[in-house]
């Protein structure tokens, strides 16, 4: 990767605008205060923050949160998120309830090096999803030079991660959007054998093309979660009334074909009479006569166990089952205790999505594993092989 880095630009009495994903759950307290529940994502971008306050430049943050339409919306402000910022960085965080004014520009001029502010957000501005120049060029005017640090963004082109790249002297790569794409090309690059992928979660559709890119490299692609029953189901299997994708059979049956037998589906199976953690469940092997599956069953687990102890690369993304109900979590967290298990033995292990990401915290178990990576949709398109827009437009070192 020959881009500037943060190490690379002189930040001193400097303005840096850095794209961060701040992008994290919030939800009223007793006292109706919005509180961030999950400051993973603020925690990631630390390092990056710091790379700039430490050397007195001005730190200027800018991201999304939600989905408010291109509309102001206090249910969807970063203010909260300003507050969790302050109390990880242990130092004052100014907070902008504008992305773009001459009044956000005084602040930004006035404080001095070492300071930092975050900027309301970037998804109250129309301008943003739709890439618009102006505010790219507005958001280039706030700055000297601009970090993009949010990989769960880099698989768009928008105006605070694509167009406003096109309006600086540098756009430089932060320190965790670095640190992924190192660990997510050593899945595209050499990885070393066996190498399994883990698929699971509701829909083929969304992960065709993942699929398609994994076929060409791994030994083992074990599939869960409701995308199985679409592939059983194109097999000519009973799959009573389990989710599947009628409009996707066909693709199915062909990759399942195009696999030669690298393709690994359930052969068990937690089956309810109902979708609730009250429903009546049991355990059924092979076809599946009345109701619907919610989780893999124990022999699928030790299947797929088996084939993971001797992994030694391994990328997982999408869960099991329906792992939010306890009765159908089993699956999904027998995975997350085997990727830890095989990483204190040097296996290289990599989980995305948020799904498998909720399920590696639920069991504390994010530092069990090689990397767990900040975003679901991107961390998927660049396994595809896709050109991300949000790196395709920093500055490349002569």
């Amino acid at each position: 990767m020959n881009y500037y880095k943060p190490s690379d630009l002189e930040v001193e009495n400097k303005k840096v605008l850095i794209r961060v994903d701040f992008n994290v759950p919030i939800k009223e307290d007793e006292n109706g205060n919005r509180i961030v529940t999950d400051d993973t994502r603020i925690r990631a971008a630390i390092p990056t923050i710091k790379s700039v306050l430490e050397r007195n430049g001005k730190a200027i943050l800018i991201s999304h949160l939600g989905r408010p339409k291109g509309v102001p919306n206090q249910a969807f402000s970063l203010s909260p998120v300003a507050l969790k910022l302050e109390e990880l960085l242990g130092k004052r965080v100014r907070f902008a309830s504008h992305l773009t004014s001459n009044a956000v520009k005084e602040v930004i001029d006035r404080m001095p090096g070492g300071s930092v502010i975050l900027l309301e957000n970037t998804r109250f501005h129309p301008g943003e999803k739709q890439n618009d120049d102006e505010l790219a060029q507005e958001l280039a005017a706030l700055a000297d030079l601009y970090i993009n640090d949010a990989f769960g963004s880099a698989h768009r082109a928008h105006a605070s991660t694509e167009g406003v790249a096109r309006h600086v002297s540098v756009a430089a790569m932060g320190l965790l959007l670095q640190r992924e794409i190192e660990y997510l090309s050593k899945l595209l690059n050499g990885a070393e054998s066996p190498y399994v992928g883990i698929l699971g979660g509701a829909k083929v559709s969304d992960k065709i093309g993942v699929i398609e890119s994994l076929l060409d490299r791994v030994d083992h692609l074990l599939i869960g979660g409701a995308m199985s029953y679409t592939f059983l189901k194109s097999l000519g299997h009973n799959i009573g009334d389990s989710m599947f994708e009628e409009d996707k059979l066909e693709v199915a049956r062909h990759l399942y074909e195009h696999a030669e037998g690298r393709i690994h589906l359930p052969i068990d199976h937690i089956v309810a009479d109902a979708f609730s953690n009250d429903a009546e469940f049991s355990t059924v092997e092979g076809d599946i006569s009345e109701g619907m599956a919610l989780d893999i069953g124990p022999a699928t687990v030790q299947a797929y166990r088996k084939i993971l102890l001797d992994a030694k690369t391994i990328v997982w993304n999408g869960p099991m089952g329906v792992f939010e109900m306890s009765n159908y979590a089993k699956g999904t967290f027998s995975i997350a205790e085997t990727l830890a298990e095989v990483t204190a033995t040097g296996a290289l292990t990599i989980v995305g999505g948020g799904d498998s990401v909720a399920a590696i915290k639920q069991m504390r178990f994010e530092d069990r594993v090689s990397h767990v990576s900040t975003g679901g949709g991107a961390m998927l398109e660049f396994l595809e092989g896709k050109t991300l827009p949000g790196i395709a437009a920093l500055s490349e070192k002569e």
